[in-house]
């Protein structure tokens, strides 16, 4: 698949990257090409680079390693406790010109500052902020968010950090983090719906946004198989199971391979996915050859060895594709970092589509979605991530009307993005939050 080329602003963020040592968080609104700046970056740097993600799954999708597993931490909080380093991975963290963290958002304060003591201790730098390593962070706070532990560990950050946030951690005192925020929008078209979906972002929506979209949304839902972004998943897995059990025919069971140090529960596809003609289907890769990208739906038509999908009016063979998990190491004799392969799951790229989580929705696009926040929306940027993923107003569908307690932001999240920017070489320019509005009457 050829890659997408970089936009002005695209490639002046990477340049900032690429030619300096200064550390660097890369964030923007839903559709902004985070991931194709990852992805260039990934492919384009002369320097000796280490992509992490905080989810296995997170790890998979850009190629990398989770962050506890590169730097062998253990899961839940660290706190002070001593750090372990064999000389394996003092050698391979030494070998790190730059990290690349990608779903920064979901790293909390605590691992952060974990992984500067790491970088510190296996550098022999201990004054010396991530010894001496350039960090690059992805990710959007107004979309994903740390999960909380249990309630000592709430304790633990409620005492010890600001906020659960990775902004938060200790270490950014000692160091500045320059923060660009991409501006040019790629999923939207319609100046109108960027501008309600920025308000939505920020939690800004006037009743007149409100009225704009919940009156768009009120149309009665297509029929049609247009997906559903519920916020639960047992929505979800029911109505999936109740629209393939209404189709007739045989259900056809795939069943994955694994090999290698590939465990865990969570897997990037269907450990048993259950087909039958006629069943609606989401991608989850992109195809070599551009018949499709990752989210594309289509209708199973054929299930034997192979599964054939209709997209758009066409027919395609689907096969079994390896999602493979890396695990970074030192090469004495080259003196530099390999990523070997240490596991392999083999499935058909697909999963059941008739409705998809928002959390799993994260990064797609859809031209018309069914939204269903369900009787509640019960964590920040829900309904962003939900009503970002489509590309118009034409295409949205709601369960129910949008109310005020639906647009929660978190103000931690609000203080550090609407702050003042730190002098920065040239750069893209932070957006702006929207001018302040008046709140949505309940």
């Amino acid at each position: 698949m050829t890659a997408p080329e970089l936009s002005t602003e695209q490639r002046r963020v990477f340049e900032l990257i690429e030619s300096t040592k200064r550390h660097v968080f890369v964030t923007g609104r839903a559709g902004t090409g985070k991931s194709t700046l990852l992805n260039h970056l990934n492919w384009n740097t002369e320097k000796q680079i280490v992509i992490a993600a905080p989810t296995g799954v997170a790890a998979l999708n850009v190629g990398g390693q989770t962050i506890h597993s590169l730097f062998r931490l253990p899961i839940g909080v660290i706190a002070d406790a001593a750090i372990e380093q064999n000389g394996d991975t003092r050698k391979l963290l030494n070998t790190i010109d730059t990290l690349v963290i990608d779903e920064v958002s979901m790293v909390n304060a605590d691992l952060m500052d974990a992984i500067d003591r790491s970088l510190r201790l296996a550098r022999h730098k201990p004054i010396e902020p991530f010894g001496g390593v350039q960090l690059v962070l992805f990710g959007d706070p107004y979309q994903l968010a740390p999960v909380p532990g249990d309630s000592d560990e709430r304790a633990y950050f409620a005492d010890r950090y600001r906020s659960l946030w990775f902004f938060d951690a200790k270490v950014w005192s000692e160091v500045s983090l320059t923060v660009v925020e991409l501006t040019e929008i790629h999923r939207q078209r319609d100046d109108d719906f960027k501008f309600m979906l920025n308000a939505v972002r920020f939690g800004q929506v006037t009743k007149e946004i409100a009225d704009a979209l919940n009156g768009a949304g009120a149309r009665p839902a297509p029929t049609d198989g247009t997906i559903t972004l519920a916020t639960r998943n047992d929505a979800v897995n029911r109505i999936n199971a109740e629209a393939l059990k209404n189709l007739k025919g045989k259900v056809h069971t795939a069943k994955a391979e694994t090999s290698g140090d590939f465990g865990g529960r969570t897997f990037p596809a269907e450990e048993s996915l259950q087909l039958k003609v006629g069943a609606q289907v989401m991608f989850l890769r992109n195809d070599m050859d551009q018949r499709w990208v990752n989210g594309s739906v289509g209708i199973v038509k054929k299930v034997a060895s192979s599964v054939w999908v209709e997209i758009d009016g066409e027919e395609h063979e689907v096969a079994p594709v390896s999602w493979e998990k890396f695990r970074y190491s030192y090469d004495p004799d080259d003196k530099k970092l390999t990523k070997d392969v240490i596991g392999e799951f083999i499935q058909f790229p697909l999963r059941l589509a008739w409705a998809v989580t928002i959390h799993k929705s994260q990064g797609q696009t859809y031209e018309r979605a069914i939204v269903d926040l369900g009787a509640r929306v019960f964590s920040p940027g829900q309904t962003y991530v939900a009503l970002s993923r489509l590309t118009s107003l034409d295409g949205l569908y709601l369960t129910r009307p949008l109310k005020p307690s639906d647009m929660i932001v978190d103000e931690s999240v609000r203080r550090f993005m609407t702050r003042p920017a730190p002098a920065a070489p040239p750069a893209p320019a932070p957006t702006p939050a929207a001018a302040p509005a008046t709140p949505l009457a309940e």
